[in-house]
């Protein structure tokens, strides 16, 4: 592709577009085609996705099904662990290590001991052929949920445009030319292994099955998950004829192309049917579309798009540096620039990126890479990985106001509780449910990955956390009854068999580890295996006081809530390093082996957790030196880790330290396309940062909202809008030269709530008082009503 300088006739016309887009802070733009992947622009609708490159003589539009895996369906327990684990159990007590390793590899660890990766569904190839190109620009609208691409060739203009529609379960895609020139391309559905192409009028299929060789680490081989892919193209005007296996399109002035794809995977059965119609399974979905009219498409999509991404409203009243493409003002923060528009962009892209990978018609939660992955062997099998990164996927879904977003990790646990439940039971002896590490879509809940890295059965519990947290934000006692308490439950039941005496009488858990991170025994040598580390403690606590609240809620299983209280009284305490002053990590005070480590697991009880505030000074501090002690090592050096630094500076209310790792995250850990890179690319620091900055805005608890906790000097004046606050209660926010001057609370539901600010301000007539560092009020809220505070 050869791009010409831009002639004067275009000049003119390619100004006003920049000044007209100017206006729009939602968006990511581009003056030159995707390179890679990474510079691709993502779309998607929770269940497809799709990276669009922008390139105006070979498009690629790669494309990804949520449920497209390899593997197989399988309990990969390993049946010789409930009989060794008591054995194991005495080994660590007594300090034999090594030995208990030695046994637990052999005994604990699952079979096979790996899983299969997430898979791409295929390629969309638009071939155009060599062009002269002009006054080329792709973006992305955040507004709309459109990936646009723009460019003249010959005095004729071309537009691209793409969208993923929920409503309609398709992809989108729109080409038009104004001008002299007609549209002529040609297009193809590409995959490198396990499909066949054909097509037929206006209709390109691409079918297959993922064919898996036998593998002692990751299973049987064979024949396992089909798919099918649908290609739908339509024009007023031009001709389509099949051929070559894609289509060829001649003399149209405008084309819409709908993509969809099926496998015969099911949530319900946490497996694949293999005798399931999938072209019948397709075809029903098109049958289902009311129009084929691209405008019908669009205002179909951005309805329902809208009406999800249009809740909150950020802006940091900064100069404005639209001007400049994005991946420039990105390189302008490596050099030591601050962009607070682009912070806000980051924000809301992040807000999106959720929306995009898990959203009705998707069942499944996002996974490492959200949805979007182009690699039959993706970085960590782009999995969902439960030893922080799922979690953190979903940090950002309430306070951003995209409580839907949980739904589908909330079915996804739902159904994998049944075999989490024989996990327990058959490694353990234990009720309830849990899993370890790491799972995929066949509901994998062994140990996997070794037992160093994969023993953390404390991850089925952890996994309950934005279980209550919906129910605290949407006050949604059905869903509290029905859903989310019994796997809270269920998860609490399996800590009460699990946890063992040790010889202080301390009810402890055995094996334990704090994840992925090594200390230095007193024998000098490294161990990650031991037993109560303080993330196990501080995940424990967060539970039981969940369910406890939440039996109260429900009036039901005092008795239960009385054996978590006492239980709760014999749990090892948090405690404080004699050597470096912060929170320790293990039931001893050792030495780490990386005291950079990315893993930042104790903190656990400062965010995501409630267990360590303002009120618990002594560990509060504590963990400020635990930050400021990982840093000094080089710590936070991958995206996911970066980013729950940002929370925990939030919660910690030094709004400066926040700040300045969200630009480090900029500058070290995000790609041009914004995707954040652990290296390589994972979703799960995007979403972190997003619930980061949330954070420094709005931090709430079941009886008080703090407005502006952790505000940077950067961000001088602002607004935010939309942002919910624990009690189903959403907060309108205005500052201007670092201090509250507006604040709007609406509520749902009759509470009482003290508000704190670091400025003062008043409700009416009612002043706020100064207290312990901060300005607060308390006022009882009505439901259905909205409270102004002002300076």
């Amino acid at each position: 592709m050869k791009i010409k300088i831009i002639p004067l006739f275009c000049l003119f016309q390619l100004i006003s577009t920049i000044f007209l887009n100017a206006q729009n802070h939602l968006r990511l733009w581009y003056d030159e085609p995707a390179a890679d992947w990474n510079e691709a622009l993502p779309v998607g609708n929770g269940r497809l996705g799709a990276m669009v490159f922008g390139n105006p003589e070979q498009e690629r539009i790669q494309l990804n099904e949520e449920s497209l895996w390899g593997g197989s369906p399988g309990n990969n327990n390993n049946p010789n662990a409930r009989a060794s684990l008591p054995h194991i159990r005495r080994l660590i007590l007594n300090d034999s290590l090594q030995e208990a390793i030695d046994l637990a590899e052999k005994t604990l660890l699952g079979t096979p001991p790996r899983i299969r990766s997430y898979q791409p569904l295929c390629d969309l190839s638009i071939r155009f052929g060599k062009r002269i190109v002009t006054d080329y620009m792709r973006e992305l609208d955040l507004k709309t949920g459109v990936c646009r691409t723009t460019y003249s060739v010959e005095g004729s203009r071309y537009t691209q445009e793409v969208f993923a529609s929920a409503p309609d379960n398709v992809i989108v895609v729109k080409l038009k030319s104004q001008g002299k020139s007609k549209l002529n391309f040609s297009i193809n559905l590409n995959r490198t292994r396990d499909a066949r192409t054909y097509s037929e009028k206006n209709r390109v299929f691409l079918i297959g099955q993922i064919e898996d060789k036998a593998d002692p680490e990751r299973g049987p081989g064979g024949k396992h998950m089909r798919f099918h892919t649908q290609l739908r193209a339509y024009t007023p005007d031009g001709t389509i004829e099949a051929c070559e296996n894609g289509l060829r399109i001649s003399k149209a002035q405008e084309v819409t192309l709908m993509i969809s794809a099926v496998t015969d995977y099911h949530l319900a059965s946490l497996s694949y049917h293999p005798e399931e119609n999938l072209e019948k399974k397709c075809n029903a979905i098109f049958d289902r579309i009311p129009s084929v009219r691209y405008s019908t498409l669009y205002k179909r999509h951005f309805k329902e798009y809208s009406g999800l991404f249009n809740r909150v409203h950020f802006s940091l009243h900064a100069d404005d540096r639209q001007e400049r493409p994005t991946d420039e003002r990105l390189e302008a923060i490596k050099k030591g620039k601050d962009d607070p528009n682009l912070v806000s962009l980051y924000f809301q892209y992040g807000r999106y990126l959720l929306m995009s990978c898990s959203r009705y018609p998707g069942v499944l939660p996002a996974n490492l890479q959200g949805i979007w992955n182009e690699s039959y062997n993706a970085p960590w099998n782009s999995d969902f990985h439960t030893n922080v990164n799922l979690q953190m996927n979903y940090w950002p879904a309430e306070i951003c106001n995209l409580s839907e977003t949980v739904n589908p990790l909330i079915q996804f646990l739902g159904q994998i509780k049944r075999p989490g439940t024989e996990t327990a039971r058959e490694m353990y002896g234990a009720r309830g449910w849990t899993l370890h590490h790491l799972t995929n879509i066949f509901g994998r809940t062994g140990v996997m990955d070794g037992v160093q890295w994969g023993l953390f059965p404390m991850a089925g519990p952890w996994m309950t956390f934005p279980l209550y947290e919906h129910y605290l934000f949407t006050k949604d006692r059905k869903f509290l009854q029905q859903q989310g308490y019994p796997l809270m439950k269920g998860a609490a039941q399996f800590i009460l068999d699990y946890l063992v005496k040790d010889k202080n009488g301390y009810w402890v858990t055995v094996p334990s580890n704090s994840p992925e991170n090594s200390y230095i025994h007193s024998s000098g040598k490294p161990f990650k295996m031991t037993y109560a580390a303080t993330m196990d403690i501080q995940i424990i606590t967060e539970l039981f006081q969940n369910c406890i609240e939440a039996t109260e809620i429900l009036d039901t299983d005092r008795r239960f809530a009385d054996t978590l209280k006492s239980v709760l009284q014999h749990l090892p305490p948090i405690q404080i390093s004699s050597k470096t002053g912060g929170i320790q990590e293990w039931i001893e005070d050792f030495d780490e082996v990386e005291p950079g480590h990315r893993h930042i697991s104790h903190l656990l009880g400062l965010y995501p957790g409630s267990q360590i505030t303002v009120e618990t000074p002594e560990q509060f501090e504590a963990a400020k030196k635990t930050l400021a002690r990982r840093l000094s090592k080089g710590g936070g050096h991958t995206g996911w880790s970066r980013a729950w630094i940002i929370n925990f500076y939030a919660r910690l209310r030094e709004g400066e330290e926040a700040h300045k790792h969200i630009l480090s995250l900029l500058a070290h850990s995000t790609q041009k396309n914004l995707f954040d890179t652990h290296p390589p690319f994972q979703i799960d620091g995007n979403f972190g940062a997003t619930a980061g900055i949330a954070e420094m805005l709005l931090q709430s608890d079941k009886h008080s909202i703090t407005l502006l906790p952790a505000l940077p000097h950067a961000w001088q004046n602002g607004t935010i809008s939309g942002l919910k606050a624990r009690g189903n209660i959403e907060a309108e926010i205005t500052w201007d030269n670092g201090q509250l001057s507006r604040a709007v609370i609406t509520v749902q539901d009759d509470q009482t709530r003290t508000i704190k600010a670091k400025t003062p301000f008043r409700y009416k007539r009612h002043i706020a008082h100064y207290k312990d560092g901060e300005y607060e009020l308390t006022i009882s809220l009505k439901k259905g009503k909205s409270y102004r505070l002002s300076q």
